[in-house]
Formats: structure tokens, C-alpha cells, sequence
């Protein structure tokens, strides 16, 4: 089981690697659909079935469609190759350090990955349905996050909006 965990973590940080690096907006989307694919698969290997296939479902296959239905429409050029700043490409370097290094010290001086969480409690009087018990969870502990992924998602779509506006000549 930590073998597959490794090659689809791996598979979830390239498609994310390759969602930044890509320049074709195109490519950059097919290697989100990597990368959620590759959640979806780490979701189920840890018997969380109904979040993996509607991670499948939602994200790879309605949202991503949208996505790639918005960039083909405004139908964005090819990106020129251009040449980032040096102060730019040092100060990126820069924040990927500190970024990486406050994970690994995170992640060292904690004990959050060996904690065992409490099983999920049964609603009362409605039984044990799996998908009740996330409705109730979504929907009372963790509305906040998932606005903050609704507005997430709203700005992306925005973001591509605004970055294909072409130029008047």
C-alpha cells in the first residue's frame, strides 16, 4: 500500500508541476486532469470512496470540461516565449525554498501523520450512511473551506477570462 501511495502522490505533484510549467493552456488543463486523477486514486486508497469518484466525476470530468470548454472558445494564442526577469526568477527560487522548508520543519516537528483519527459517529436516527454522515460534515463543520473552494473556483474561471482578453490593435 506505501508503494502506491508514493507513485500516485508522485502522480498528483507532476500533473500539479506540469499544470505551472505547461505554457499551452490546453496542456496545462490535461495535466490538472492528471493530477485530480491521481487524488482520486489516493482517496480510495484510503477507503474514502465516495470523495475519490466524486473527485472523478466533479472535478476531472464536469469542472475540467468546463475549463477546457472556456479556453477553447476564447481561443487563447500560444504562448511566446518570454524571459522572466532576474529578479523575478530569483525571488520565485526564493519563496519555493521557504516554502519547502517550512513544510519539512511542519512536517518533522509535528506528530499530525501518526495521529490516529476517531472513526466517523453514526448520525442518530438515520443510520450509518456514509454519504449522510459527509453531507452533515460539509454542510456544519466545514462550510467555511468549502466556500473558500467555491471562490476559488469562481476566480480561476475569472482568472482565465480576464488572461485571454485579447488586445485591441
Amino acid at each position: 500500500m506505501t508503494f502506491f501511495f508514493f507513485i500516485f502522490a508522485a502522480l498528483t505533484l507532476m500533473g500539479g508541476i506540469g499544470v505551472v510549467v505547461n505554457r499551452n493552456p490546453v496542456s496545462s488543463a490535461f495535466s490538472m486532469i492528471i493530477s485530480f486523477l491521481g487524488l482520486a486514486a489516493l482517496f480510495i486508497q484510503l477507503d474514502a470512496y465516495l470523495v475519490g469518484i466524486l473527485q472523478i466525476l466533479v472535478y476531472a470530468g464536469a469542472i475540467m470540461v468546463l475549463f477546457l470548454f472556456i479556453i477553447m472558445l476564447l481561443d487563447i494564442p500560444k504562448a511566446e516565449k518570454k524571459r522572466f526577469p532576474v529578479f523575478t526568477l530569483g525571488a520565485s527560487i526564493v519563496v519555493v525554498v521557504s516554502f519547502a522548508t517550512l513544510m519539512i520543519t511542519v512536517i518533522t516537528r509535528s506528530d499530525i501523520g501518526s495521529a490516529k483519527l476517531p472513526p466517523i459517529e453514526p448520525v442518530k436516527g438515520t443510520g450509518s450512511s456514509d454519504v449522510h454522515q459527509i453531507g452533515e460534515l460539509l454542510f456544519s463543520t466545514y462550510w467555511f473551506p468549502i466556500q473558500v473552494v467555491a471562490v476559488l473556483l469562481l476566480v480561476s474561471t475569472v482568472g482565465v477570462v480576464v488572461l485571454s482578453k485579447r488586445e485591441l490593435k
